[in-house]
């Protein structure tokens, strides 16, 4: 284990400088494995959000009006910054978040992926010719960025939200403010050093924490402001989106999910289980798109919940530096209180805990991985997306059943399924409400590939080609000649 990190003061980005903020607020950073504070996090004052919100549109005049080469060299360098910054970086991560540091690791060289796909994209944002009905006339359309943007992102995956939302901001020729999580602040911070250090100008790329209502309300109705992205909770989510749309601001909302995972009798269940419980588990199930809802056939159902409880029985949970560990604590204790009170509801209800379903430990916030099975609809966590290490065991008669229950939730964000039948493939592919449907292995989250959901789970893409198209407006130019 790693037995000492110097864990850093995190401060306000704004147009170029990293300083305190005006009223000297700053809130406590804690370490979740333990319960300690480690360090402190700056709480923008509304002077602080006046000077952003202003310098985030000088910022979008200086950084669109570079050569698109500089600019993709800048996002080149951005990229390979991050990769050389991985060992330094992973730790902190680690500790104000508590994930296993080979996957704080891997968030970050995936964050330099995402920062290499979108500097590519940037060389691809199109317009197009459109023939003529006259002679004499050009018809063609010139894409161009959208404004200051305003990204607000959450503490499960404090590299790879923040990344996203700044990568294909840059990558449109806007500039943008992030809205960092209070939780887990220096990650953040460490990133956003890394595209400063590439050469992005002062307030092109700004940084700030705050309470969060106070944030979103100064930035969403402010006019420099022209995009918001969000990713959270779907009721928060709801809430900034009516904001936004009440002052006609462009918005992208990856929201909750609750993804359901159907398992059919002739899925290979050894695959299955490595591939579906590793996903439950990861983070300690704080994922949005962590399968939560295992929809098995019956006559696989027996052997299927016999070999996920024997890999949640192999999960070692502890502190994340400590390289024996597999799952780390939840992020707080809200959290965790959380998980607790819709297993507990669950139980009353009549479902059985297959496998943990407590607390460990007198430190920190850790949680057993868990396994529920006879949960009944009318339970909160058959509804309510549990946002930990919990997994809903169900058994299903046919492939209709399971897509019935696949579907009957409000949210369409990620969904899996598993079956050696192409048929049965094609037909979940078609027929499951998600924005997302990963079929025999886990495919969801990559650079190259749509990220986002359906119905209550938000609207837009956060990766893949389609992602830099909502932070472009498309503009006609028709054209005659000299008549």
């Amino acid at each position: 284990m790693i037995e000492r990190i110097d864990y850093p003061r995190t401060d306000l980005l704004i147009n170029g400088t990293w300083r305190p903020p005006t009223g000297g607020r700053y809130a406590a950073v804690l370490n979740p494995a333990t319960g300690a504070e480690i360090g402190s996090v700056a709480i923008a004052s509304r002077e602080d959000l006046i000077e952003v919100a202003e310098c985030v549109l000088s910022g979008l005049k200086t950084w669109n009006g570079m050569p698109l080469l500089k600019r993709y060299a800048i996002m080149r360098d951005a990229a390979q910054n991050l990769r050389s910054r991985v060992d330094l970086i992973a730790p902190l991560l680690t500790l104000e978040q508590g994930k296993p540091l080979l996957e704080a690791k891997a968030e970050l060289n995936a964050g330099a992926d995402v920062i290499e796909w979108f500097s590519d994209e940037m060389r691809r944002a199109y317009g197009r010719t459109i023939p003529s009905r006259l002679s004499g006339v050009l018809n063609m359309t010139i894409s161009r960025a959208v404004g200051p943007v305003a990204a607000f992102t959450p503490w499960n995956f404090p590299i790879n939200q923040v990344v996203r939302k700044i990568s294909v901001a840059l990558a449109a020729g806007c500039s943008i403010v992030v809205k960092g999580p209070e939780e887990t602040p220096a990650a953040p911070a460490e990133l956003i050093k890394a595209f400063l250090d590439a050469g992005v100008p002062a307030g092109a790329l700004n940084l700030i924490f705050g309470v969060p209502s106070e944030v979103s309300e100064f930035l969403i109705p402010h006019p420099n402001i022209k995009k918001i992205s969000f990713t959270g909770s779907t009721a928060v989510g709801k809430h900034l989106a009516s904001l936004a749309g009440r002052h006609m601001k462009l918005s992208t909302m990856e929201l909750g999910g609750h993804a359901p995972a159907i398992i059919l009798d002739d899925a290979d269940v050894p695959r299955a289980i490595s591939v579906l419980a590793t996903g439950k588990y990861r983070n300690a199930g704080q994922v949005c798109v962590a399968p939560t809802r295992f929809l098995v056939q019956e006559g696989t159902y027996a052997n299927f919940v016999d070999q996920f409880v024997a890999f949640a029985r192999n999960i070692n949970v502890g502190n994340g530096l400590d390289p024996s560990t597999t799952m780390g604590p939840l992020i707080h204790e809200r959290r965790r209180a959380a998980v607790e009170e819709l297993i507990t509801d669950s139980v009353a209800r009549g479902a059985k805990v297959l496998h943990g379903g407590k607390r460990v430990g007198n430190e920190g916030f850790f949680f057993e991985p868990t396994v529920l099975a006879d949960v009944p609809q009318d339970a909160r966590i058959m509804n309510e997306e549990p946002f930990g290490p919990v997994a809903i065991m169900q058994s299903v008669r046919t492939i209709d059943d399971a897509i019935d229950e696949a579907n009957r939730l409000p949210f369409g964000l990620a969904s899996y399924a598993f079956t050696s039948s192409l048929a049965s493939s094609h037909e979940m592919a078609n027929r499951i409400e998600a924005g997302m449907t990963s079929i025999n292995y886990n495919g969801i989250a990559l650079p190259e590939l749509p990220f986002g959901g359906i119905n209550d789970s938000g609207y837009g893409s956060e990766g893949g080609y389609n992602a830099i198209e909502s932070y472009l407006h498309t503009k006609l130019v028709t054209q005659a000649a000299n008549w």
